[in-house]
């Protein structure tokens, strides 16, 4: 079987087609995005990871297509409806760091309750250790809002907890159960954002998650609200957090992800249209902003991002080829 592999680092390599002896391989360095010319008409499987689109323009290029591996939980890089009319499998990796994208959440949050950006870079750029205006909070006793209740945002309500917060969340399919053992709370979703001293997204992007926070309800969030978001960025509307900032709604925001990320890249492209898309180049300004903002601390898409987690992404992927291979695939990502 031919299998492309469009890969991010040399190691994965060896460490993928070690377990299929017997099949042949393609390696390209990069995304789809990067290699848009790369294709290959034997092609029956094809692995991806989050950065790589396939619509219908990649798709063409690898005809005898049957099966996708996409290296990622999420899977809105990928044009279900057309992968679905050409009778192409999907399988996804459900789970593989909750703890781990947790974690990042809430270094993004410790570091915004504490101020830890704004103190080592006083010391880097003046040896400064003055310590007016670096007085933060504590977590204990506060109210954090978890949107979403899967598996990252129940690692994300137990550190809480942990950190001796209250927890209230919001999620279409409630967990009772899980409510009960771990001692929070579920309530519609804009008295989530009401009540919330610290907003946390683990949601999946979809056409009913889009902007599930926007300019039309970002004054139903609770004033001084630290926002942070390990999810995706289409789940927030930019221009919703400048106005947050501005107005005084949102203290804060910790955001490894923005909307239209993939923009900021080719932003060069953009600027220099002769007719640039007026909506991405408006978000590709606010994104600055956004960045350059002394309350926002944005990194680059890098929650997912141990050695630990991508060696589970890998070895989850392999299993996934594996049992498509055997007539047994797993995982499959069903069409919304």
């Amino acid at each position: 079987m031919r299998i492309v592999y469009f890969y991010n680092e040399e190691w994965e390599k060896e460490f993928v087609s070690r377990h299929f002896p017997n099949d042949s391989f393609n390696f390209i360095s990069g995304s789809t995005k990067e290699n848009s010319t790369a294709g290959d008409p034997d092609a029956e499987v094809l692995s991806v990871f989050v950065n790589s689109p396939v619509t219908k323009e990649e798709l063409d290029r690898f005809p005898k297509l049957r099966f996708i591996a996409t290296r990622s939980t999420g899977f809105d890089h990928i044009d279900l409806p057309e992968v679905t009319r050409r009778g192409i499998m999907v399988a996804n990796v459900p789970t593989y760091g909750e703890h781990t994208v947790a974690e990042f959440a809430f270094a993004l949050l410790l570091a915004l309750s504490r101020r830890i950006v704004d103190a080592y870079e006083r010391i880097e750029e003046s040896g400064s250790f003055s310590q007016d205006g670096l007085r933060g909070f504590d977590l204990k006793g506060k109210t954090i809002g978890v949107i979403g209740t899967g598996h990252i945002g129940e690692r994300m309500i137990k550190m809480a907890k942990g950190f001796d917060m209250n927890v209230v969340a919001f999620d279409v399919y409630q967990k009772t159960d899980l409510a009960a053992s771990l001692g929070f709370e579920y309530r519609p979703f804009d008295e989530v954002l009401a009540a919330s001293d610290i907003l946390t997204l683990h949601a999946p992007y979809n056409s009913h998650t889009h902007h599930m926070i926007s300019v039309e309800n970002i004054n139903k969030v609770k004033r001084g609200c630290y926002l942070i978001n390990t999810s995706r960025g289409g789940l927030v509307e930019t221009m919703a957090i400048v106005k947050g900032l501005e107005s005084g709604v949102l203290a804060g925001a910790g955001l490894d992800v923005l909307e239209e990320e993939g923009q900021m890249v080719d932003e060069g492209v953009i600027l220099t249209s002769e007719h640039p898309n007026q909506e991405s180049l408006r978000i590709v300004l606010a994104n600055h902003y956004l960045m350059k903002h002394p309350r926002v601390i944005v990194t680059a898409h890098i929650a997912f991002d141990t050695q630990e987690a991508i060696e589970r992404i890998l070895t989850v992927t392999i299993d996934n080829v594996a049992a498509f291979q055997n007539g047994t695939p797993v995982n499959l990502v069903k069409p919304t």
